[in-house]
């Protein structure tokens, strides 16, 4: 009997924080829209930085209170992906073991390891490239026949001579 009774008034101190927790936060964001609105002109914003919709204070004022971890459902047609500028274009898919394997035909028959790649990636392409994905491209590699590992961590060139032809 008491323990319903205390679980009941844990529920109800919890219901009353989450309430006030969600009211502090709208009044808190209605202040940040106040003071956004009329801080800074629009025609002041630099030319680079886009332009940002200012929002209804009647509309904003309608809609329920979120706590800061609830998530706006994406609109419809919405693409997740963005251009930004000053970004480089992403690599095409297959780059990393193209690369990997000129530093590796580079150094024919000489057998490189892993950090050795790397340095020469950095130093001869201009490309730092994480372990792993040396990991890997090299993983991809062996299983196209085009490299071998030669002793212990060590990776080399596989020349069509070695033995049956690259798939």
């Amino acid at each position: 009997m008491a323990k319903t009774a205390l679980t009941q008034l844990q529920e109800q101190i919890e219901a009353v924080r989450r309430e006030a927790f969600a009211a502090g936060y709208a009044a808190a964001m209605q202040a940040v829209r106040e003071l956004a609105a009329k801080a800074a002109p629009e025609a002041a914003a630099p030319a680079g930085v886009p332009r940002r919709r200012r929002v209804n204070a009647a509309a904003a004022a309608a809609q329920p209170a979120r706590s800061p971890r609830q998530r706006r459902p994406r609109a419809a047609g919405r693409t997740t992906t963005r251009s930004r500028p000053g970004r480089a274009p992403r690599p095409r898919r297959g780059t990393n073991a193209r690369l990997v394997e000129e530093v590796l035909q580079s150094n024919s028959p000489r057998a490189l390891h892993p950090a050795e790649i790397r340095n020469a990636l950095q130093r001869d392409k201009g490309v730092a490239m994480a372990f792993t994905s040396i990991r890997h491209a090299l993983g991809q590699l062996e299983g196209r026949h085009v490299v071998e590992q030669a002793a212990d961590r060590t990776w080399r060139y596989r020349s069509h001579s070695d033995g049956p032809a690259p798939a």
